[in-house]
């Protein structure tokens, strides 16, 4: 997930320096929300393995 989250932050300055000023603003939200959940989802993983016992990584 984080790879997509760079992929999208990559075409939205691709696109930003290209002028496409739509395209730019949309891969730029859509890569922000996508590494927003992506570190959500890593700190859930972490306190479930925390509860179950076993030591971060």
């Amino acid at each position: 997930m984080l790879g997509w989250a760079v992929t999208f932050m990559v075409l939205a300055l691709i696109a930003g320096a290209l002028g496409f000023g739509g395209i730019a603003g949309a891969s730029a939200s859509i890569a922000q929300l996508l590494f927003v959940l992506f570190l959500i989802l890593f700190v859930v993983a972490l306190i479930a393995r925390a509860l179950r016992g076993q030591p971060p990584v």
